[in-house]
C-alpha cells in the first residue's frame, strides 16, 4: 500500500502527553496514518495508535498518561534508586514496570501484526548507529527506544544493546520521508517552539549540550526534505516555561498538556484546511512548497534554533 500520510512522533518523557492532545485533533478531523514512527516516549504512543487508530485508542493513551504516577515506571522512592544504583551502577529505574505497562495495553506481540505500519529507532551500542525495528516484537522494539541513559538499563536484544532513540533521532521526520510518506504530521512535544539560551549555571551546561546534540539531526532534516512534502509541525499549546527542568516525573500537569495540545492543534488544522482553500483558488502564494506556513525551513520563524522546554530526557 502506498504511503501518504505519516505521524511522526517524537521523543520528549513526561511531555509525550502533548502528544495525545495532538491525536485527538488529528482524529477528529479526519487525518489517520498509513504509517507511523516514534522515538523514545514517542515509541510507546506511536505504537498503540498503530494498534488502533480510532478515538477510543486515544482515550487509552489519556488514561494511561494521566494515571502515569500509579503505573509504577517511575515510582521507586529515592532509597530504592539510590539501592539499584549502587547495585547496578548505570540506572536508578528498572524496565520491568514499563514492559508490563506495555503488556497490558498492547494487543499483538510483533510489529508485523500491527494494523498500521509502525517503526521505532533506538540507538545502538556496540555499532553506534541509529537501529529501526520494523518486525520483531514490538515491547522490546518500545522498551529499547524507551531506554533513557541513566535512568533506565541499555535494553539487550539478542547480542546487542540499546540505548533511547532520542540519542540519534529525537523527532525522525526524515525516517518518514524515507519511507515514501507525501504528508507528514509532526507530533513534537513543545520544546522546539522556543530558542536555546546560553546555560547560567553549571548544571544547565550539560544540559543545554546534549539538547544540541540531540535536535540538530531535526533540524537538519527538515531543511533537507523535498519540497514536494508536505509537512505540518502541530503546535503544543505550551506556553514559554523555564527552560530546564529535570523533573523527569512530575505529571501533575500531564490532563492539562493535554488539553492545550488538542485546542492548538484543532486550531492550527482548521486555520491550515482554510490556506488550502485559498491555494486551490489561488489566491495564496505564500507557501508554495506546501510545508507549514508558519515554519518553511521546518523552525518556528521566531526561533530558528528551536528552544529547551521542561525536562532533561
Amino acid at each position: 500500500m502506498a504511503v501518504r500520510t505519516a505521524f511522526v512522533f517524537g521523543g520528549g518523557g513526561v511531555l509525550g502527553a502533548t502528544q495525545v492532545g495532538m491525536l485527538r485533533a488529528l482524529l477528529a478531523h479526519g487525518v489517520l496514518p498509513d504509517v507511523v514512527v516514534g522515538s523514545s516516549v514517542g515509541a510507546v504512543n506511536g505504537a498503540m495508535l498503530a494498534t488502533d487508530p480510532s478515538m477510543a485508542t486515544v482515550q487509552q493513551l489519556q488514561e494511561l498518561w494521566t494515571s502515569l504516577s500509579r503505573s509504577g515506571v517511575f515510582a521507586d522512592s529515592v532509597v530504592s534508586q539510590v539501592a539499584r544504583l549502587a547495585q547496578q551502577r548505570t540506572h536508578l529505574h528498572s524496565s520491568l514496570p514499563l514492559r508490563k505497562l506495555l503488556e497490558q495495553h498492547l494487543p499483538v506481540e510483533r510489529i508485523e501484526e500491527l494494523p498500521v505500519r509502525f517503526e521505532c529507532v533506538a540507538a545502538s551500542i556496540e555499532r553506534c548507529v541509529a537501529h529501526w525495528f520494523s518486525e520483531g516484537s514490538v515491547i522490546d522494539a518500545v522498551v529499547a527506544s524507551c531506554a533513557v541513559p541513566g535512568l533506565f538499563p541499555p535494553a539487550r536484544i539478542g547480542d546487542e544493546h540499546f540505548y533511547d532513540g532520542g540519542l540519534v533521532h529525537s523527532i525522525p521526520v526524515g525516517r518518514a520521508a524515507q519511507l515514501g510518506a507525501q504528508r507528514i504530521y509532526v507530533l513534537q512535544v513543545g520544546r522546539i517552539e522556543h530558542a536555546l539560551r546560553p546555560p547560567r549555571w553549571p548544571w544547565e551546561v550539560g544540559l543545554v549540550a546534549f539538547e544540541i546534540a540531540r535536535r540538530n539531526r531535526f533540524v537538519e532534516e527538515m531543511a533537507m526534505l523535498s519540497p514536494q512534502l508536505q509537512v505540518h509541525l502541530l503546535p503544543s499549546g505550551e506556553p514559554d516555561t523555564r527552560p530546564l527542568n529535570v523533573r523527569y516525573r512530575d505529571v501533575r500537569r500531564v490532563g492539562a498538556r493535554i488539553e492545550r495540545a488538542y485546542d492548538a492543534t484543532a486550531r492550527y488544522l482548521a486555520a491550515a484546511d482554510g490556506d488550502d482553500r485559498d491555494d486551490a483558488d489561488g489566491r495564496n502564494h505564500d507557501d508554495a512548497d506546501g510545508r507549514n506556513r508558519d515554519d518553511p525551513g521546518g523552525r518556528n520563524r521566531d526561533d530558528a534554533g528551536g528552544g529547551f522546554r521542561e525536562d532533561a530526557e
